[in-house]
């Protein structure tokens, strides 16, 4: 038995998400018959995390083990031939068995994408959420900084979800505005609840449109209360940007944390 870890990306648009549902097309689900086919036996592929439907990534991490030997090369080649052009594997190597997709990852990058032109280009539609109006970004900045550190992160987790611990360190929370329409959200982190980051991007446009003051963000923060933050954003404009598998310096403090 070989176990490889791969990279790929996809657009999200068309899928139920990762995870293989009852109904309709998973990337976890052509993933695992395209290994099928290729390794003539049932195949589970893991993911370093779950993307929901509509949600894009650019790195996202999966492992599984195959008894057909194969070179790291060879796999990306035969899985691309067996899949959508929509779904891509962007590079493959052999890693030890012993290799968790998920558990054994330390941090993981998202963004966000906002479009705040009054008019969306038809080749940006289907990845962003088009945001027309003025926003104030510099307030944006500023609420974005105030969710780095260790932080609880129950207000921005969908109501009904189960988990050990709301708490999560955010390495980086960052708008960046380039000169055009779009204006980009980064955030890093040991993990993620449940549609945090949506709620966010929500939460930060409510600051961008001035409905809300940039200190706001703190205060929904310590509210632990999802009916404090702003709405869930569209998932058209998230992206798992990576998944970081090595120790991730904190930039904070023991105090800060």
């Amino acid at each position: 038995m070989q176990t490889f870890k791969i990279t790929l990306a996809y657009d999200g648009t068309d899928f139920v998400g990762w995870q293989r549902q009852a109904a309709g097309v998973s990337i976890q689900g052509l993933l695992e018959d395209a290994l099928r086919d290729l390794d003539e036996r049932d195949v589970t592929v893991m993911s370093a995390g779950r993307t929901d439907a509509g949600v894009h990534a650019l790195g996202q991490v999966a492992a599984f083990s195959i008894e057909r030997p194969l070179a790291a090369n060879t796999v990306v080649r035969a899985l691309n031939a067996r899949l959508p052009p929509t779904v891509r594997v962007l590079a493959a190597e052999e890693v030890p068995s012993s290799f968790r997709a998920r558990g054994d990852a330390r941090a993981k990058t998202y963004q966000y994408r906002f479009w705040n032109g009054d008019v969306v280009s038809p080749f940006e539609r289907r990845y962003v959420w088009h945001v027309p109006g003025p926003l104030d970004v510099e307030a944006m900045r500023t609420a974005a900084q105030l969710l780095e550190g260790m932080h609880d992160f129950a207000a921005f987790q969908t109501a009904g979800s189960d988990v050990r611990t709301t708490e999560r360190e955010i390495f980086v929370s960052e708008i960046r505005h380039p000169q055009s329409e779009m204006i980009t959200y980064e955030i890093c982190g040991t993990g993620f609840l449940r549609h945090m980051v949506r709620a966010i991007a929500g939460s930060l446009v409510e600051v961008g449109r001035r409905h809300r003051p940039a200190e706001w963000m703190a205060d929904v923060l310590a509210s632990r209360d999802r009916g404090q933050a702003g709405p869930t954003a569209p998932a058209s404009g998230l992206f798992l940007v990576s998944v970081t598998y090595s120790v991730v310096q904190s930039r904070f403090t023991p105090k800060e944390r």
